[in-house]
């Protein structure tokens, strides 16, 4: 059969109807994926999978064969509130360790609703990752034995460093190297630990890391009073943010709005006094790290980060 006056089949006229059918639903599947709908997945499975580190003091780590830390108070509080959004009477909650190497696979494969550690929030990780309101700020700087007499990035010059892979810190880094031409010799691990004991052990002469994290890691050594931190930071102050997925706006404001009510009702004073001001396991580690005036400005008008 002609069609009427244009020259086109009926054959050509329904393929071409099948394709564009075919391309819609492509794209309908493909906008499926782009935007997933935790909060429906949680009220089906009455579950939420939360990420966790293993050794990062006091943000996220284990202790008795079950996760605690700062970042993962937070987000405890956080499925509390979606209990009541959801009107649940319990969400369970599966905890699932990451690493830096692997957090960012595990969200992108749908492995993990919420990661509760202290990932950097930043312009390049939201291209593929999403993140709640800043919950903590810090600096990039680097940790040396005190015998080396090392404070200044221009210390670091002809040194052998360590730094963590998966970190922004390594960029940050690799731009000092270059910039300034340190002849920096970068050594990579995998755990925060190792590139820590690295140090200890005089393999390296420092390791570049976030400040907080450095602080941690020095408070829970043999001896403390061997290692120093940097007066001088490779960056300026950048925010760390629960790691959420990406394009799934209705569960970030879901999160985001758990959290403010944290932050204005004055609540997250005494989340921050425990695990900053306070002793913690292991063996009553204080890490006597006031909230600073910047943090303290987050926490009165909580926002989202934007660089």
């Amino acid at each position: 059969m002609q069609g009427s006056g244009n020259g086109i089949s009926f054959g050509s006229f329904l393929r071409s109807a099948i394709a564009a059918g075919s391309l819609c639903l492509t794209a309908n599947l493909a906008q499926a994926e782009e935007s997933p709908d935790t909060l429906k997945k949680i009220a089906e499975t009455r579950t939420i999978v939360i990420g966790h580190r293993q050794n990062e003091i006091p943000f996220s780590y284990v202790r008795d064969g079950h996760p605690i830390g700062y970042s993962i108070e937070l987000c405890e509080r956080i499925v509390q509130a979606l209990e009541t959004t959801l009107q649940l009477d319990k969400i369970k909650i599966e905890y699932l360790p990451t690493t830096t190497a692997t957090r960012f696979v595990l969200m992108r494969a749908g492995k993990m609703d919420m990661e509760c550690a202290e990932t950097t929030n930043n312009a390049e990780r939201r291209k593929i990752v999403d993140f709640s309101l800043p919950h903590f700020l810090t600096a990039t700087r680097f940790v040396s034995l005190k015998s080396s007499h090392m404070s200044t990035i221009a210390d670091l010059s002809g040194r052998s460093v360590a730094s963590t892979t998966g970190t922004v810190n390594i960029e940050q880094l690799n731009a000092v190297n270059r910039g300034r031409n340190l002849n920096i010799s970068v050594m990579i691990n995998k755990e925060h630990k190792d590139s820590f004991a690295m140090v200890e052990s005089g393999r390296a002469s420092a390791f570049v890391m976030d400040d907080v994290l450095l602080a941690g890691l020095v408070a829970v050594s043999a001896d403390p009073s061997k290692f120093e931190i940097s007066r001088e930071a490779l960056n300026r102050p950048e925010p760390y943010g629960l790691m959420l997925p990406a394009k799934d706006e209705a569960f970030k404001t879901a999160v985001n709005d758990a959290l403010r009510q944290l932050f204005v009702s004055g609540e997250i004073r005494k989340i921050y006094e425990k695990w900053f001001m306070s002793p913690i396991p292991p063996a009553g580690l204080n890490m006597h790290l006031p909230m600073s005036p910047e943090l303290e400005a987050l926490f009165a008008t909580p926002q989202e980060y934007k660089d």
